[in-house]
């Protein structure tokens, strides 16, 4: 098995990209500043990286999986460019309320439950202990805290910089 290795967790709507409800469409797709830069950090440090992306908008008929495959397609093809990468994307497109009847049900899986992040230490070999989640609700963080990893609420700005912030006060003990 492969030696185990931290990982960073990355909300996906207002983290990764502006959060304009629901994007589904590439064309509605806006990357944070130093996104891409935070992501590459992190690839070069030898950390996994992982999206966990609730999206009811699935559940909610507002667009389908192959519409948030293509986006997280796109996604991937621009962080090749930048010379980064995402280990794997987990999303939840559950919501008790949804209108599409075989998404409609509570999930584990979607934040504030843990099931991505534990799925994503299922798959990977995942040093739980030195790994983080940044988010931009408190959903995010208790998912975070339910996973057993450490989260910090990121409320804009360089994405970039505010990881590399996370980064030494996580290493410093502070766990978000």
């Amino acid at each position: 098995m492969a030696e185990r290795r931290p990982a960073l967790f990355l909300d996906r709507d207002g983290v990764l990209n502006v959060d304009r409800g629901y994007v589904s469409r590439v064309e509605d797709f806006e990357w944070i500043e130093g996104a891409k830069t935070c992501i590459a950090n992190f690839n070069k440090r030898g950390w996994y990286v992982f999206v966990v992306t609730n999206q009811s908008g699935i559940a909610r008929g507002y667009y389908t999986e192959a519409d948030m495959q293509a986006l997280h397609d796109h996604m991937t093809e621009e962080l090749k460019e930048a010379g980064a990468h995402i280990d794997r994307f987990y999303h939840a497109p559950w919501h008790e309320d949804g209108e599409i009847a075989r998404y409609r049900k509570a999930s584990i899986d979607r934040k504030p439950g843990p099931g991505m992040l534990l799925q994503a230490m299922a798959d990977y070999n995942v040093n739980r202990e030195q790994s983080f989640l940044i988010g931009d609700k408190d959903t995010d963080i208790d998912a975070a805290r339910a996973a057993g990893v450490g989260a910090f609420l990121f409320r804009g700005g360089n994405l970039g910089v505010f990881a590399e912030w996370a980064l030494a006060s996580f290493e410093d003990g502070v766990r978000g």
